[in-house]
């Protein structure tokens, strides 16, 4: 029995690991200036931050239709014996329902499960390499299932952003809260676990943030993986990835860049940390948010960005 992993590019796995352990990419699509491109291969994430930058250009994500998933899952059953696709959290994103629906059309050709994942860029990767890892030793479907359950119940999330003007103008926030967004020189931070996506306060300097990130993961026991995903921020990823070589070996902290899913949303500057720990103590990622949540400055909550659930085609 043959088991393959599928996902979609907000997974922001680094395309070199994705080669090895063969996990398929499903991409999203980029909208702008009246064309559409496919994440990952019709743009770069370098070419998409360079626009907002340098042409400020109104830029919009879609999820992509249930034909790019039909296309996938039959190509690869002409291999594989069973699928399990792991996608972005069905909170923030259509691109869960539109997986689902591509496997009720592919029809009873092989069998495969779509998962859920609660996450989103690297915390989606984690769960997904971890789910490649063991499926390509030959292990059973419902192995590969355990493991991803296991995976993405250990996996969280925590970002810094340079600014909350992308999400302005995305209509996430309000004019009042866009107003106190501008005028404070502070930077926000969020946390991503179980599809629920916060804000956890403001650092007024980035190197604070960077603390606060190492911070949060210093309670936990066990952990297996990191992952670190930048926009436009290489030198504070290498950083980061420096300090944390301490905790696990360098082979498990991945390195990736912000694609578009996540990207037009939080814009240049973004740094996020993925982490997959086991064995914590009960309650330490909750109650290591509610300390930072006193002793942080408070920002408004915002709804979170979700990409555009219409279909191209």
């Amino acid at each position: 029995m043959t088991v393959r992993i599928v996902t979609d590019s907000t997974a922001d796995i680094p395309p070199e690991i994705a080669r090895e352990l063969d996990i398929t990419v499903v991409p999203c699509y980029v909208n702008m200036r009246g064309k559409s491109y496919r994440d990952g291969i019709d743009i770069t994430p370098s070419e998409l931050y360079r626009n907002m930058e340098e042409y400020d250009v109104n830029i919009t994500t879609s999820q992509p239709p249930p034909g790019d998933f039909v296309q996938v899952y039959e190509s690869i059953l002409k291999e594989a014996d069973d699928i399990v696709s792991i996608q972005c959290a069905s909170s923030l994103s259509g691109i869960y329902q539109s997986a689902l629906h591509g496997r009720d059309l592919v029809g009873g050709k092989g069998h495969i499960e779509v998962i859920d994942s609660g996450m989103t860029s690297m915390g989606l990767g984690i769960i997904a390499i971890a789910a490649a890892r063991l499926a390509k030793t030959g292990a059973s479907l419902a192995s590969v299932m355990d493991e991803t359950s296991t995976a993405a119940s250990q996996s969280y999330a925590w970002g810094i952003f340079d600014t909350l003007k992308y999400a302005f103008r995305g209509g996430r926030l309000g004019k009042i809260k866009s107003l106190i967004g501008n005028i404070l020189p502070v930077k926000p931070m969020l946390t991503l676990k179980n599809g629920s996506l916060r804000p956890t306060g403001v650092v007024r300097t980035r190197a604070k943030g960077i603390d606060k990130l190492l911070d949060n993961v210093r309670k936990f026991k066990n952990i297996h993986d990191f992952g670190i995903v930048h926009s436009s921020a290489q030198d504070d990823a290498q950083k980061l990835r420096a300090k944390l070589s301490a905790l696990v070996d360098k082979s498990r902290i991945y390195i990736s860049q912000l694609g578009p899913g996540i990207g037009v949303h939080g814009g240049p500057g973004v740094l996020i940390l993925s982490m997959r720990a086991s064995d914590i103590p009960k309650k330490a990622a909750d109650l290591e948010l509610e300390k930072t949540r006193k002793n942080m400055p408070q920002m408004p909550s915002f709804q979170p960005p979700k990409l555009n659930t219409a279909p191209l085609f």
